[in-house]
């Protein structure tokens, strides 16, 4: 589970909301359900991990993918 040697971005094919977790899927190398319910689960069982926040701030911080990428 290495990333990739593409950059990280937010996804364009894989999004439902942002493409946050569909990228962070993409970069990882992960099935993009997966990546999303892993955290769904660690949002609601944690209560330090402050899922909504995180993500929020995720889609200001990463970019977003380019056509050519």
């Amino acid at each position: 589970m290495t990333g990739s040697t593409q950059p990280l971005h937010r996804s364009t094919s894989n999004r439902i909301i942002a493409g946050v977790l569909g990228g962070l899927a993409e970069y990882f190398d992960l099935d993009p359900t997966l990546a999303r319910v892993l955290y769904v689960f660690v949002s609601i069982v944690s209560a330090g991990f402050p899922g909504i926040l995180v993500y929020l701030v995720l889609w200001l911080l990463i970019p977003e993918e380019r056509g050519g990428v």
